[in-house]
């Protein structure tokens, strides 16, 4: 009898042997691969069972039990990662695994300019292909409701910077952190404005900071732009401000501005109308935030461009249009 349980406990433990030994051999092998390298992408709320099915329908050679049952005995089984995920020949299913626990996404990276308008991010997170296009079908008021800010014009309030992200993530969450970014530099700027500024709110200013972000040929001169427009506003004089007023014609404006263009009123339209426009224009960065807000210190009150990128500026009209005789000779400001 005692004979008899000796042989079959020696055999269930030659077999749990067996069993381990085959599981860290199946760990430490290389998987077979679709492509080199390659790519995949678990889903949100995924399980390892149906992360493991993802993985082969990709092309991973993994084998669906043994890759559980590592994942299982390791206890690693409920901390499966989504995201999208690049691996290379040489991948072991216990090198895959940790890689999926510890959420080794693939990284990519967007790029939104100062100067954009909202159209123009539209259209760069469009045509990402890494993006994951939830917001294509969406108009920019639906937009702005599904990042919980529903009845706000959507131009000028994401931040021009670089966001990585992992492969597949939404539109609206690079768009989320854009506009989160934008806020805190401009509360951040707001904090430590000059004293008596003609702004209402923070608001204001960043109508103000993107018309001198495109208004300004040079970074030296933004502060002395915002300092011109600052004076403006004080004074009452209208800005009269052309990337104001092409911004308003849309796409009308087929690359030259006219002087009907001028002349013709709409809600941007700084030289019929006083004031600042009543929303930004573009995406201002984050020197044209602190040019709107401590601007320099200056008695001019107008500019024009000399041709080479940088501006001529003059405290009096007739300075100035001696300058755009000098510049322009059709000069506008």
């Amino acid at each position: 009898m005692w004979s008899w349980i000796k042989r079959v406990f020696l055999l269930a433990l030659c077999l749990a042997l067996l069993a381990v030994a085959g599981v860290v051999w199946y760990a430490f092998s290389p998987l077979k691969l679709g492509s080199d390298p390659a790519d995949f992408s678990i889903k949100p709320g995924s399980s390892l069972t149906s992360a493991t099915r993802q993985m082969i329908e990709a092309g991973i050679g993994l084998n669906a039990w043994q890759f559980s049952l590592l994942g299982r005995l390791l206890g690693k089984a409920g901390t499966i990662k989504a995201g999208s995920y690049e691996v290379g020949s040489g991948i072991t299913p216990l090198a895959l695994l940790d890689k999926l626990t510890a959420g080794e996404v693939t990284q990519t990276e967007l790029v939104f300019i100062e100067g954009w308008t909202f159209r123009q991010v539209r259209a760069a997170l469009d045509e990402d292909p890494d993006v994951r296009h939830d917001s294509a079908a969406l108009s920019d008021a639906q937009v702005m409701a599904q990042l919980g800010v529903a009845g706000r014009s959507p131009e000028g309030l994401f931040f021009p910077d670089t966001y990585r992200f992992g492969k597949g993530t939404s539109d609206l969450d690079i768009l989320r952190r854009a506009y989160t970014a934008m806020d805190k530099q401009l509360q951040a700027a707001w904090q430590l404005r000059a004293p008596d500024l003609p702004y209402r709110s923070p608001y204001e200013a960043l109508i103000m900071a993107s018309v001198i972000e495109k208004e300004t040929g040079q970074a030296t001169e933004r502060a002395l732009v915002g300092g011109v427009f600052v004076n403006r506003l004080r004074m009452g004089m209208m800005l009269q401000t052309d990337p104001s007023v092409i911004y308003g014609l849309g796409e009308k404006f087929d690359g030259k501005l006219r002087k009907k263009d001028l002349v013709a009123d709409t809600p941007h339209n700084t030289y019929t109308r006083t004031g600042l426009p009543p929303t930004p224009i573009a995406m201002p960065g984050q020197a044209a935030l602190q040019a709107a807000l401590n601007p320099a210190q200056t008695t001019a009150l107008y500019f024009v461009a000399r041709g080479d990128g940088s501006s001529e500026f003059s405290r009096t009209l007739a300075e100035h249009e001696r300058a755009v005789t000098k510049y322009q000779r059709q000069g506008r400001r």
